[in-house]
């Protein structure tokens, strides 16, 4: 699992990246009249509203628990990675396809078009970068994990939206650098509407897969496999359970809450199986940090 403060190394390198590549953008979207320009210059500022966003998510989820919310408010990092998730589809990416079809229909003339291709470079530096120092702190959280097994079954929903932002981000960059490029070498304004017109679909498309991948932790995923099993095998171990009849774990951002059933030993007084329920509730917290809530109850059935 990932701890807050990775995440929240992610975020920065990619709010900085954006900023300065927003404020760039801007500039020569303005002098040159480039449609995939004033595409990425919007898509940067809406990545840098969305970093924000990000960040507060990570911060209301630290809230104590209280009594509207007795399990914590670590959901809320859902709830801001799917907005997250709308506004890379309609500022970034349908505004990039408006801006194309607009400049499609009314073409206009390309200034300096070196100024536009000179921050498009620079970007796809300064954004390769952000999406490394990304990876970075992927890397070091999936261990042994493939990359793509950690993409698939992980729960942090703020890595996720980074990696999707940071993957668009480079990859428009790169179809705006090779548009932009086409029109500046024929002359034709057309090739940058069509850049925009691309671009717009790239984040639409990242956008939605985003969304589906957060949904599911929205609704209420379990904790990972390796996870579960080790619950399973520390309850198993306990002299004084006779068998584990069923084990339930959710995710609450970071945090899981854990519920079990369990058939206890007969030779046990009440006293004596409470007693036990209590200490292994504590060895199971100690041994699996991430699980904040531990409800477990003793049954005859399965």
């Amino acid at each position: 699992m990932a701890g807050h403060g990775d995440t929240t190394k992610a975020i920065l390198y990619a709010f900085l990246a954006n900023l300065g590549l927003a404020i760039a953008k801007t500039g020569a979207a303005i002098y040159t009249g480039s449609g995939s320009m004033t595409a990425e210059a919007i898509h940067s500022f809406a990545d840098c509203g969305n970093q924000i966003l990000l960040f507060i998510g990570l911060k209301q989820a630290k809230k104590p628990a209280d009594v509207k919310h007795p399990l914590g408010y670590g959901k809320v990092t859902y709830f801001w990675s799917f907005i997250v998730a709308i506004m890379l589809f309609s500022m970034g990416g349908l505004y990039s396809v408006y801006e194309g079809w607009h400049k499609l229909h009314e073409p206009g003339e390309l200034n300096q078009i070196w100024i536009a291709l000179v921050v498009l470079g620079f970007g796809i530096v300064l954004e390769s970068f952000s999406l490394y120092g990304a990876l970075k702190v992927v890397k070091e959280i999936r261990k042994d994990k493939s990359f793509r097994d950690w993409f698939k079954n992980t729960r942090n929903a703020e890595l996720v939206v980074i990696l999707g932002e940071d993957t668009a981000a480079t990859i428009g960059l790169a179809v705006a650098f090779v548009f932009v490029s086409i029109a500046a070498v024929t002359g034709d304004p057309v090739y940058d509407a069509l850049g925009s017109i691309c671009i717009g679909v790239i984040l639409i498309f990242i956008s939605i897969f985003i969304g589906w991948r957060i949904q599911s932790l929205i609704v209420g995923r379990s904790a990972e496999a390796e996870l579960r099993e080790l619950i399973d095998s520390i309850i198993e171990k306990d002299d004084a359970i006779e068998k584990l009849l069923n084990t339930i774990t959710m995710h609450l951002g970071p945090d899981v809450m854990l519920a079990a059933k369990i058939k206890m030993k007969a030779s046990l007084s009440i006293e004596e199986a409470v007693n036990h329920i209590n200490e292994l509730e504590v060895e199971i917290k100690r041994q699996v940090p991430v699980v904040k809530w531990c409800f477990i109850e003793p049954d005859i059935n399965d």
